[in-house]
């Protein structure tokens, strides 16, 4: 029993400094993408050999952001209760959720080994679950029947990245860029 306390114990410990690895990397990369693996050492707190005993090379800690970052979209995605009144102010509570995701999501667009990552090819639950809530507010007419639901989607993401944009580089409240985004949404979702 010992044995399984310890083992459980090395596993927590494991996930911890994995955890602490893959956060430092997003948070120092979506600010400097050139940044090496050693300052991703330094950000975590934790040794060069840590990192590369993690991630052997830069695109395994990149893939690992790929998937962390997804892992994030689908707790986003639960989280703004898509199914719970009009489809536009689902949309809108995703907006919210997935603004918080910033720096990761910065990160996958403006990262070419991110946005070419293989884990973007699959369809996910959370884009199934956005393009059945676009479908909904076409047959409620919440959301304008000409904009489809690839043009919504599109245009969530464009909008998203123009308020961490906006907050980024001109000085914005956090909270004043997504007020942003969130009017231009309902703007251009109306029937």
């Amino acid at each position: 029993m010992g044995e399984d306390r310890s083992v459980a114990a090395e596993s927590g410990t494991r996930a911890r400094t994995r955890r602490a690895i893959v956060d430092a990397a997003v948070a120092l990369l979506a600010g400097d993408p050139t940044a090496s693996l050693g300052d991703v050492a330094a950000a975590a707190g934790v040794g060069r050999t840590t990192v590369h005993r993690y991630f052997p090379e830069r695109s395994d800690l990149l893939a690992a952001i790929g998937a962390d970052v997804l892992e994030k979209v689908a707790a986003a995605t639960e989280r703004a209760r898509l199914d719970d009144g009009p489809a536009a102010k689902a949309l809108e509570r995703l907006c919210q959720e997935y603004f918080e995701l910033g720096d990761g999501l910065t990160l996958m667009f403006e990262t070419p080994q991110l946005t070419n990552w293989s884990g973007w090819d699959e369809e996910t639950e959370a884009d199934r679950r956005f393009l059945d809530t676009v479908r909904r507010g076409h047959a409620e007419g919440s959301i304008d029947r000409e904009l489809d639901e690839e043009w919504v989607r599109n245009l969530v993401w464009a909008l998203l990245y123009s308020a961490w944009e906006q907050a980024r580089t001109t000085g914005t409240s956090k909270h004043s860029a997504l007020a942003l985004c969130l009017h231009t949404l309902r703007k251009a979702l109306a029937p």
